[in-house]
């Protein structure tokens, strides 16, 4: 799940960023405040894929690290917000950084795909050559940009242990519910930015490189600018507007019931 479709600093938020928030999304900072879901802990253990398709070197060790750092985030805000909120236990999933390509429990996976998290072995799939063309290609760039990339696949983990996943694949093929499954990843890596800026590493500006990811990721954007045009009912993930107003509101609110669409 997941796949194309998809340093930290001080500081909060403050007026000023939820006022872009809510220009970027078109709307009053007090609409998105109000607004529903629309329709350090140690670093985890990380599992490389096969010898021949690493790199190695001075970027590839800080891409790891930064990796690992982010994925410790999210590890430290879902062992406080599930419990509190799902009262459920959070068990952790395994990070496997890869290159080229990868065997898992879904099938083998490539770079072409993006990252990607499979629900079948609890594992997330990272290939730090999406991180460059979500630079270049998608003009999304910056730390906190990758870090989103990084929680919407821990919000899908999340989903799986929650039994989301098994229930909206029992249902068959269905974009659908396919865009409400992700928009809800989105929304999840919302609520861990809401709980790292409550510990005092977001700075000004994160919000909007995540913002900036999150549209650049939209299906209409990338149908635009691979086929030339835009075709809704093909939708996967969700359009620009609809992936950047799921992250805002879990980045607002931090509750996991402003991110229910399964009903």
């Amino acid at each position: 799940m997941g796949g194309r479709g998809l340093a930290l600093g001080g500081g909060g938020l403050g007026a000023i960023v939820l006022a872009i928030i809510a220009c970027l999304l078109g709307a009053d900072p007090s609409s998105i405040l109000e607004g529903t879901f629309p329709g350090g802990a140690e670093p985890q253990q990380q599992q490389p894929g096969p010898a021949a398709n690493r790199t190695t070197g001075g970027q590839q060790d800080q891409n790891e690290q930064f990796a690992r750092r982010v994925l410790g985030s999210t590890e430290d805000a879902w062992r406080q917000i599930l419990p509190q909120q799902a009262r459920r236990n959070y068990r952790e999933p395994v990070l496997v950084l890869f290159s080229g390509q990868v065997p898992s429990a879904c099938g083998y996976g490539a770079t072409a795909m993006g990252p990607f998290y499979c629900p079948g072995d609890n594992k997330l799939y990272l290939d730090f050559a999406f991180f460059q063309e979500l630079k270049s290609e998608f003009r999304a760039p910056g730390d906190f940009a990758q870090a989103y990339v990084i929680a919407h696949e821990v919000g899908h983990h999340v989903q799986n242990l929650l039994g989301t996943m098994a229930k909206v694949q029992r249902q068959g093929q269905n974009n659908q519910l396919s865009v409400a499954l992700e928009l809800q990843a989105d929304c999840y890596a919302g609520i861990w930015a809401n709980h790292a800026q409550k510990q005092g590493v977001v700075e000004t500006g994160d919000a909007e490189e995540a913002l900036r990811a999150a549209a650049a990721v939209g299906d209409d954007m990338i149908q635009r600018r691979t086929q030339g045009r835009v075709v809704p009912e093909s939708f996967t993930h969700g359009s620009a507007e609809q992936r950047q107003r799921a992250f805002a509101i879990g980045m607002q609110n931090g509750n996991m019931r402003q991110c229910e669409v399964f009903r």
